[in-house]
Parts: structure tokens; sequence; C-alpha cells
């Protein structure tokens, strides 16, 4: 097991964001900002992190957001994977959906970010 004993809770993390367009600069923009909430809102090492699944919806075909995930320091032992989210007609556009297996703290809470017009899909949060 590649996980130290202090994290001994495993945990499903979601969280989303949205693209501003359809285009490599943009995509990486809001992975990039996702993933950095992801970890501080969390205060996540990439040994607590043991897979992350991306989701796009079908507007969103200029990049893969695992590719952008797995350029990050660390980030090379973790599983990732992209999917295409199912087309609900109504649903918010040029959306990234994620959810990351990790392990935390066993007194720590988790945090889901919900970014930029992703917001809307959580207002609980």
């Amino acid at each position: 097991m590649r996980f130290k004993n202090e994290f001994n809770y495993l945990c499903a993390l979601r969280g989303a964001t949205t693209s501003e367009d359809n285009s490599v600069e943009s995509i990486t923009s809001a992975v990039e900002e996702l993933l950095s909430e992801l970890v501080s809102r969390n205060n996540l090492i990439p040994d607590q992190i043991i897979s992350v699944t991306f989701s796009v919806t079908s507007d969103l075909d200029a990049c893969f957001p695992a590719s952008i995930a797995r350029k990050k320091s660390g980030w090379d032992n973790i599983a990732l994977l992209d999917c295409q989210q199912m087309f609900v007609k109504g649903d918010l556009t040029k959306c990234i959906r994620l959810l990351a297996y990790v392990s935390l703290p066993n007194e720590q809470t988790p945090q889901n970010p919900y970014l930029n017009k992703a917001k809307h899909l959580r207002p609980d949060r």
C-alpha cells in the first residue's frame, strides 16, 4: 500500500467547473484551477490521491483533462481517466466534473469544489 499510516479514511471527493470555450488553453486553465482547489481545500499531497475520473460535456473535445493532470508534479502514479458526461437536455454546458478517491485523516471533513458556472450545480456547497 502506498499510503502512510496516518491516512486511514478512504473518501470520494467530487467537484466541477466550466470552461470558457472549447480550446486547449481554456480547458487547461479550468482543469488546473479545479485541481488546485481540490488539493488546497483538502490539504492533499499526491500520495493521498488514489484516482481521479474526469467527465466532460460533449461540447468539450479539444483535449483530455487527465492529460493535464498527468503533467502535475507527483501525479505520475495516480490513476486518471476521462469519459464523456451523459447528455441531458438543459444541462450545464462546457462542464468538467471530477470524482477523486483519496485517503484522508479520520478527523478531516471532505471539501468538494464547485467553481465558475458549476457553482449552480450544488448551491448547498
